[in-house]
């Protein structure tokens, strides 16, 4: 398999950054008992000679979201937090917030008490009511007309948003997994940062894998690429602020692909890896299948397209959301089976976990905006190199 990947997977990555659809590009794929594929190709920073390596430190943007889920699911097998229980309890400001219900004609928000209390589960699902500007229009809205900061700003008002639904009634991709971040330091009385190093990422030997960059990351890391109208990219300032008030859960750690790797192999080893268990075998379970019922995962529509294009992985694959990953409910067009677990980063990073099949592929570039037609292509493709190898 290894002989047959490298053949497809190498002229696939080096192709596309020789057509510049990246400027660097990272990809992986694992077993539960090792990797099997590891390469890198292009550069770090356009116009600069510094190479991609399988352990160039990139932003992850969302993909610290199962990372974080996995925390607060460590939480709730010990039973320090209750699923379903109002999550009020522990941070009683989520008792207080209320749902966005249209506008003044002054232009000021309207609005309401929420419908029901937010759980944990709504918040780990996406289904407690919270959006993100990017992908919903009243949100982008509420944000310019209160001069509010973007979630990735690591400033505590950025999370002072209403909901835009009654908690349960659909899902929604949102600010939710900062907030759970919270309830883990709420609980453990650790910065968030801490509390992963020492219960989840220390265990796993993901050395690489921090908030805030170690001397050693940065000396390592690739920067953040703009794809401008013309189609050719240039290098952007970005980085997840290094003092933030709160470490973003939802979106702010940096890791390498070789790191993702053994947070992977945990997930498809039921809770061990690096010696070391992590989650209890019935909680990797339960964050292995679908936890909103007869809700579905939808298509995102872009609010702004410098971030983001509309985003919806396979269309027409009905979709779910464990309290970690989304959930593809039938079989992939790539070959991915019915039950795996995915997700994605803003900045182009993917993985997916298929544990029917034993594997789990990362594919990690730095380039906006999101499901970016050229960078999506690229990590398509690989995926189905991959399966074509598996037969």
């Amino acid at each position: 398999m290894q002989q047959r990947l490298s053949a497809g997977a190498d002229a696939l990555l080096r192709a596309a950054v020789g057509a510049g659809d990246v400027p660097g590009v990272v990809a992986a794929l694992t077993t539960r008992e090792a990797t099997v594929y590891e390469a890198a190709h292009g550069l770090r920073v356009q116009g600069l000679p510094e190479p991609m390596r399988p352990d160039t430190v990139m932003a992850l943007a969302s993909m610290t979201k199962p990372i974080v889920s996995a925390a607060a699911m460590q939480m709730v097998e010990q039973g320090r937090i209750g699923l379903d229980t109002p999550a009020a309890n522990i941070i009683p400001e989520l008792g207080q917030v209320r749902v966005l219900a249209g506008w003044e004609a002054d232009g000021r928000p309207r609005t309401r008490a929420a419908k029901g209390a937010i759980t944990l589960r709504h918040l780990l699902t996406h289904t407690a009511g919270f959006t993100y500007d990017v992908w919903n229009a009243d949100m982008a809205r509420y944000l310019k007309t209160m001069n509010l900061p973007r979630a990735n700003s690591g400033e505590e008002r950025a999370l002072r948003l209403p909901l835009c639904f009654d908690p349960g009634e659909r899902w929604e991709y949102g600010i939710n997994i900062d907030w759970a971040g919270k309830m883990v330091e709420a609980v453990s009385g650790m910065r968030l940062g801490a509390y992963l190093e020492r219960n989840l990422t220390g265990p796993l030997g993901m050395s690489s894998t921090a908030f805030k960059i170690s001397p050693a990351m940065r000396a390592r890391i690739a920067k953040v690429h703009q794809r401008g109208d013309d189609g050719k990219l240039a290098v952007t300032a970005f980085e997840v602020p290094q003092e933030p008030e709160f470490e973003p859960g939802g979106g702010g750690l940096y890791s390498t692909a070789q790191d993702y790797q053994r947070f992977m192999r945990m997930i498809l080893n039921r809770g061990t890896a690096n010696g070391n268990q992590v989650l209890r075998p019935q909680t990797v379970e339960l964050m292995s299948r679908n936890a909103i019922g007869a809700l579905r995962v939808g298509m995102l529509p872009t609010q702004n397209r410098q971030l983001s294009c509309d985003a919806e992985f396979f269309p027409g694959v009905p979709k779910t959301w464990s309290t970690a990953f989304m959930i593809n409910e039938a079989t992939a067009p790539t070959g991915r089976s019915a039950g795996s677990l995915c997700w994605a980063g803003l900045h182009n990073t993917y993985f997916w976990i298929d544990p029917a099949k034993g594997i789990g592929g990362v594919l990690m570039t730095q380039v906006l905006p999101f499901v970016d037609p050229r960078a999506l292509a690229l990590f398509t493709a690989y995926e189905k190199s991959a399966y074509a190898a598996l037969a």
